[in-house]
């Protein structure tokens, strides 16, 4: 069939027979349907046959045919690990379906797709078979241009994806082999095997140069690279009357003292802070976001576009913002020296880091000065000073944000202490050092309060009845705290089995705090529990062990943030209705930032990866010292010492004896000689292979390790 794509006919046909309006159909009812012409009409009832032999579809009585009752079809998003192999997540809630790798067909990472069950192994997940693709999940892909032939194909970056494209055309005379490229997919499928083929949209560049390399993962995760014409017009002229017209009932507070406390690299600065006493043991702090609101409105050409980024994504070697730079570095940034728009909210606390009251207010404010974490951490250390105001404000603010965190942890809120990479490039864009980026009292601080402004308004969303945004973290699965305990006891870290409480997860967190297996602790409950998400159902957040929480102050590099602004805008300061009525389209809109979040994490993961890889591919042969911090029936993953790198050591090179995989025990043991690695053991390992394209690297144990 020259005029219908074969994968497409065969989803439109399901997609018909699933409607429980109308459960079966002739061939001719859904020909009819399918506008197929009478010309067409021998080959599409060839594809019915074909679906109808692969248990797709089946004749019932009056030859019409029908999607089996007897076969279980899962619809939902496939995502294909690493390895090849895929699970299907379905949005009904069901299980996760495991798909081999033989039986993926076209199917690539994000597609919907439609499965049919094959079995379900005890234990295990169910099994099963991709029918067909209901939904593409992107239409272009990013990868390695080759030649062979004559004939030009794409192996793309991301691994997941599989499948070779075949260039049809594109990429100009210049183009050459090993040029990373960006292909738009023209088909995917062809007789009903898989083939894709495209053209090439835009070359990127060799693929030996780090910052075409970026740009490839920026490019594979769908993020935009510039705005729009109209969306940076329409942003100048936003920055310019929003500026000039700061709104009813601004109050001026520019007579406060406030400051903020960033990254020393920050150029966009979304919140300040400032603290007044009101009396022997209560204060005033005063948490002022950027008020971006008042500059991007509801439906706008920006508002559209950071509505479709969701989030500034912050890779190695530039930034990717949610809103152009003259609203996000200049007009709406809380910079010093200028007055500045901002939403306020006002908390009296008591020095037991309970609060008595709050209020929100449209502010103007000026900030006196613009800290970094390590500048505000040389005042409350004593070794450094801004002015004595300032200075005295620093300290006050420490010693509330203690007092409210002290709040938080006996409620249950886990204060993991997660180390995050920082990776420092040269001026060509190449990695020097790799190394875990130092937490600070004063990163603590700023978190402690930006979470008190967090939870303060969702607490009044939830009191005064207002559907919200919120930011939930659901507990962990029940089946998940019950090994978490089991391996924390085997651990010696708790003294008896059982189902693991929130509160117990906290004290073994809190006792573990500077210790050695701090780490090694940290990653066990980390593993144990779900992703946070967006939704506009109050669940609660776990993590934090709030009864409700949201996102308010991030407004400039998250688009919750901005949606929840325009909440506390409306209806807590000017008791107007909520401008996002429509929970369906609520729930949508929170779906939609969820997705961009995990969008960006995976990039700047990506990224972060490649940096890693190029770093290590220059010490090939070097020796390290590395703890355990993964262990599987393939291998050993082990994070160095020295570096902030983590590789694997595959089991196949370990071959000093046969070594089985002790699941119950996080162990690796060895038949004959029952040597034994497990999770946390210190080891000595040799850089043994690196694979840019994989973002992998690969450790040879060592002879020494363990002893």
């Amino acid at each position: 069939m020259r005029s219908q794509n074969w994968s497409k006919l065969e989803t439109s046909v399901v997609n018909i027979l699933v409607d429980p309006s109308r459960r079966s159909l002739k061939a001719k009812e859904l020909a009819q349907i399918l506008e197929i012409s009478g010309k067409e009409y021998p080959a599409f009832k060839k594809v019915l046959t074909d679906m109808e032999q692969r248990g797709i579809v089946h004749q019932v009585r009056g030859h019409r045919y029908a999607v089996p009752k007897s076969v279980e079809m899962v619809r939902g998003v496939i995502e294909v690990a690493p390895k090849g192999h895929g699970f299907v997540r379905s949005k009904e809630g069901q299980a996760d379906v495991y798909v081999p790798r033989y039986r993926l067909g076209s199917a690539m990472s994000g597609d919907t797709v439609c499965v049919r069950i094959h079995g379900r192994p005890q234990g295990r997940n169910p099994e099963g078979a991709v029918v067909s693709v209901l939904k593409r999940g992107r239409n272009r892909i990013v990868g390695v241009y080759q030649k062979r032939r004559g004939a030009g194909s794409v192996t793309p970056v991301d691994s997941r994806l599989r499948l070779s494209v075949q260039i049809t055309g594109g990429g100009g005379p210049s183009l050459r082999e090993g040029q990373v490229v960006v292909v738009r997919i023209l088909s995917y499928e062809e007789g009903g095997r898989a083939k894709l083929s495209g053209v090439i949209e835009e070359v990127l560049g060799d693929a030996d140069d780090s910052a075409v390399q970026i740009l490839a993962v920026a490019h594979t995760h769908g993020l935009a690279q510039v705005f729009a014409d109209d969306v940076m017009e329409e942003a100048r002229v936003a920055a310019k009357e929003g500026s000039s017209n700061p709104g009813d009932a601004r109050v001026d507070r520019t007579s406060l003292l406030t400051f903020t406390i960033d990254p020393s690299d920050a150029k966009d600065h979304d919140d300040a802070l400032s603290i007044e006493r009101l009396d022997v043991d209560r204060v005033e702090v005063g948490i002022h976001i950027a008020d971006v609101s008042h500059f991007v409105d509801i439906g706008s050409a920006v508002d559209t576009e950071a509505y479709a980024r969701g989030t500034s994504v912050y890779l190695v070697d530039r930034t990717i913002p949610m809103l152009p730079t003259i609203l996000a570095n200049d007009v709406c940034s809380l910079k010093t020296g200028v007055p500045r728009f901002a939403l306020s909210v006002f908390v009296t606390l008591d020095a037991e880091g309970q609060v008595h009251d709050h209020r929100y207010e449209h502010t103007i404010i000026k900030c006196r000065a613009a800290l970094s974490y390590e500048e505000a951490q040389e005042v409350i250390d004593g070794n450094a000073s801004i002015d004595p105001e300032v200075d005295g404000a620093l300290n006050s603010l420490l010693e509330y944000a203690q007092a409210i965190r002290a709040v938080r942890v006996l409620r249950g809120s886990l204060d993991l202490d997660l180390p995050e990479v920082e990776v420092i490039i040269d001026p060509k864009g190449e990695p020097i050092d790799i190394r875990r980026r130092q937490r600070l009292e004063t990163h603590r601080v700023i978190e402690d309060f930006m979470i008190l402004a967090n939870e303060v308004v969702a607490e009044d969303f939830e009191k005064k009845g207002i559907d919200g945004l919120y930011r939930v973290h659901e507990p962990p699965a029940p089946e998940k705290m019950e090994r978490l305990s089991e391996t924390l006891t085997q651990f010696g870290f708790m003294k008896s089995r059982g189902r693991l409480s929130p509160s117990e997860m906290q004290e073994t967190v809190c006792s573990v705090k500077g210790k050695p297996e701090e780490a090694l602790v940290n990653i066990l409950v980390l593993r144990s529990l779900r992703r946070a998400s967006y939704s506009s159902d109050n669940v609660g957040h776990f993590g934090l062990g709030s009864l409700g929480y949201t996102h308010f102050t991030s407004p400039i590099r998250r688009y919750p943030d901005l949606v929840v602004h325009r909440m506390v805008s409306r209806c807590l300061i000017h008791g107007e209705e909520s401008p996002y009525r429509d929970s369906d389209s609520l729930k949508e809109l929170a779906s939609h930032c969820s997705v961009r979040e995990q969008a960006a994490v995976e990039a700047e993961r990506e990224s972060v990866a490649f940096m890693k890889t190029g770093f290590m591919e220059s010490r090939l042969g070097e020796e390290y010292r590395g703890q355990i911090t993964g262990v599987a029936a393939f291998g050993l993953f082990v994070t160095l010492d020295d570096i902030f790198i983590e590789g694997m050591i595959p089991v196949a090179t370990m071959m000093d004896d046969y070594y089985r995989f002790e699941e119950s025990d996080y162990a690796l043991v060895g038949e004959r000689g029952h040597r034994r690695f497990r999770l946390g053991d210190s080891v000595s390992v040799q850089v043994a292979r690196v694979d840019i394209g994989r973002r992998q690297t690969e450790f040879a144990l060592l002879e020494n390790s363990g002893l």
